[in-house]
């Protein structure tokens, strides 16, 4: 070391030495020795030990809540300062950087990501060093010159992990700032610490050694023992006689020699890193606020959805007159290939306890004993009616049998379905009311035989049924399920009957009779129970035929918007399905990428500064995440807690669907989107039976009054 102060030059680095020796060629024995090098260590020139002159240096910054005020403190007191920032806090707070630079405060480095840099090799230093230039010369319009470098900014440099990146620093231009008064505001030690550590240190100063350069903080962290301890600094080193100068002053340079003017040729590459660096800001803002304006949006529309089906009373169906004789149902059971499950269908309709029935299974062209089946085995019944049709579709197939259907109600049943023994009796009480259309029941999950349909079983109650209860308060309902709906045939008639140009025709058909003025009623005791796809392969097939059927119809209806009628649909059922199915999904890549760079951002400014500057950072994170977290339990705690089957909670398989499943159901959905664009033609997307439905399965508790129905 030589000279004292804290601005630090580098002047040599370690050089090995050398020597030579001679041996005697009789004994082999070295004769002579002499040396031609002697090795050399660093040798490091310190300067800046002016008398009662003091620099202000502010590390990791810029903060957007603690470098203005810090700004406007050295603006209220006209006192300078030298701001040591981190190259990513720049990028995302550049008019602060311009701020500093308008006011005539000094900028140096301090890396781009805050790296130990003595585990970094020197390319990566100079990545750092180049990174953090590059972006305050594109901002500012001028270039950097002074270095300090992260956790290693002492003037007291002994060991090579402190003198390596000084070394570096140098070869790239820099000049090295040190520092000794140092309060230790990073650990918020509390306001009057700050101030009489750094005062005491400041006049401690001895012709050994300097008190110069004083280390603040305006980053990393909360920095308001900081903020309200540097006026009284201030105040007092004035009142001692101290004047505050910047770092160039301690160094023998001027504020240009520091942050020299970039001009000439060097003007293009600065104006084409302004471009690059303001795309590179702009999509870290729009990950911040995608992100964070997806997540508001999702609670609030969760905490909406649980308010209104809890709070709200629950609509009653209108008691028919004392005279009025029960309504001949139609229920239609279009088939195609369901030879393991349509007798046991068949059957669980016919054992309903509304008799007025009529029952057709319409055959679409199966290649399998479908149509064989139905003849076999109830040959003899005449509530059961067989039409084997040329494959043409769901919809056409509906439609064919719509033209043999004698009942004023009909009801659609998937054959995969399986009805609970009352439910017909409680879809049709509510065609007591002239102004019902269609009324829809509710839709469980039937096998819960792997992870696969458990997480479906989870989303039918804590999303599907829940939203259906919600909306179904506003006039809201977007769709009466196939698995288990009913119909009011003249609102079929008035519609034309079910279109053929969608996949999801049951949602199509929900629309178009609400366009007609129908009001759609949703009974949650008439539940049925559905086969749900036992694989991702198969859920990801049967839910991209759904979210193109989505598509279809949103399209299809669009004019609901521009009129604004039905205003229950206008304005919340297709508004919250654009956004919520279709927009939310869409974009849920760059959601889920923006948590993760959050998280991984998080993680590196752990391991690289610690916890104790980190730590207010990680549990904000820990505390938004516990909070949305209980929001979402709090939620589904509701929806099962409104189901009518009371099934058990089971919070630890609800948080589980944010990791896999999903993500899934977004893929699907960008799938379709990406398919719609292309013009690209979808079929029905058959699912493979397998007939395990259970109509009350083992977790599902029992209405009282109700038998449970045995697995097919």
């Amino acid at each position: 070391m030589e000279g004292q102060g804290e601005i630090l030059d580098v002047t040599a680095t370690p050089q090995d030495g050398s020597r030579r020796i001679a041996f005697d060629p009789t004994t082999g024995m070295v004769s002579a020795e002499s040396y031609t090098r002697l090795p050399t260590p660093y040798v490091v020139h310190r300067t800046g030990a002016l008398p009662k002159k003091l620099a202000l240096t502010f590390d990791d910054g810029p903060d957007p809540t603690w470098t203005p005020r810090i700004l406007s403190i050295l603006e209220q007191y006209h006192v300078p300062g030298t701001f040591f920032m981190v190259g990513e806090n720049a990028l995302t707070n550049r008019d602060l950087v311009k701020r500093i630079a308008a006011d005539g405060d000094e900028i140096g480095n301090h890396s781009y990501t805050h790296p130990n840099m003595a585990e970094e090799a020197a390319t990566g230093i100079g990545l750092e060093l180049n990174a953090t230039q590059r972006l305050i010369e594109a901002t500012t319009g001028h270039s950097i010159r002074l270095f300090r470098a992260p956790y290693f900014g002492d003037a007291e440099p002994t060991t090579a992990d402190e003198l390596v990146p000084a070394a570096i620093a140098r070869q790239h231009g820099y000049t090295v700032v040190g520092l000794h008064v140092d309060p230790d505001d990073w650990k918020r030690p509390g306001v009057q610490h700050i101030i009489d550590s750094t005062i005491a240190q400041v006049e401690s100063a001895s012709p050994d050694r300097s008190e110069n350069v004083i280390l603040l903080h305006d980053g990393g962290g909360d920095r308001s023992q900081t903020v309200a301890a540097l006026p009284v600094i201030i105040e007092r080193l004035k009142q001692d006689g101290y004047s505050f100068v910047p770092v160039s002053t301690l160094a023998g340079l001027s504020h240009d020699a520091v942050m020299p003017k970039v001009d000439g040729v060097d003007l293009a590459a600065v104006r084409a890193d302004v471009a690059l660096f303001g795309v590179l800001a702009a999509i870290l803002v729009a990950l911040n606020w995608t992100f964070f304006f997806a997540i508001s949006l999702g609670v609030l529309r969760s905490i909406g959805l649980a308010s209104l089906a809890s709070l709200l009373r629950r609509p009653q169906p209108m008691a028919a007159p004392e005279d009025t004789c029960d309504p001949l149902v139609t229920v239609i059971i279009p088939a195609y290939n369901e030879e393991r499950v349509i007798e046991a269908s068949v059957r669980r309709v016919l054992e309903s306890d509304y008799r007025q029935l009529q029952i057709i299974v319409a055959d679409d062209g199966s290649k399998d004993r479908t149509s064989a089946i139905v003849s076999e085995a109830f040959a003899g019944n005449s509530r059961v009616e067989l039409l084997t049709l040329v494959n043409g579709g769901k919809a056409a197939a509906l439609n064919r049998a719509l033209k043999d259907a004698r009942g004023s109600v009909i009801v659609a049943l998937d054959a995969d379905t399986q009805f609970e023994r009352e439910t017909i009796s409680r879809l049709v009480r509510w065609f007591a009311d002239p102004r019902i259309g269609a009324v829809a029941g509710n839709a469980k999950v039937g096998n819960r035989v792997n992870l696969v349909t458990r997480w479906q079983g989870v989303e039918y109650v804590t999303a599907q049924n829940l939203e259906r209860r919600a909306l179904t308060k506003l006039d809201a309902i977007m769709v009466v399920p196939g698995a288990v709906g009913a119909w009011r045939r003249e609102a079929l008639d008035d519609v034309g009957g079910y279109p053929e140009d969608t996949l999801a025709e049951d949602q199509d058909l929900t629309i178009a009779i609400q366009r007609k003025g129908w009001k759609i009623a949703y009974d949650e005791d008439a539940v049925a129970w559905t086969e749900a796809p036992e694989s991702f392969a198969a859920l990801s097939k049967q839910r991209f035929r759904w979210s193109f059927g989505t598509l279809q119809c949103l399209w299809k209806h669009r004019g609901t918007l521009a009129k604004g009628r039905p205003s229950g649909l206008a304005f919340i059922g297709m508004p919250q399905a654009w956004l919520f199915q279709i927009v939310f999904a869409v974009i849920s890549p760059a959601i889920d990428l923006a948590l993760l760079i959050s998280i991984g951002g998080t993680g590196l400014r752990v391991s690289q500064h610690g916890w104790a500057q980190t730590q207010t950072d990680v549990l904000r994170m820990g505390a938004y995440w516990l909070a949305f977290t209980a929001v979402d339990l709090a939620c589904g705690w509701i929806a099962y807690r409104l189901d009518t089957r009371r099934e058990r909670f089971r919070p630890l398989l609800l948080l589980a669907q944010r990791f896999v499943y999903r993500q899934l159901m977004y893929s699907v959905v960008i799938r379709a989107v990406g398919a719609a664009f292309a013009g690209k033609g979808i079929g029905w997307g058959k699912l493979e039976r397998t007939g395990r439905v259970a109509a009350v399965p083992a977790n599902a508790a029992l209405p009282v009054g109700a038998r449970a129905l045995e697995t097919v």
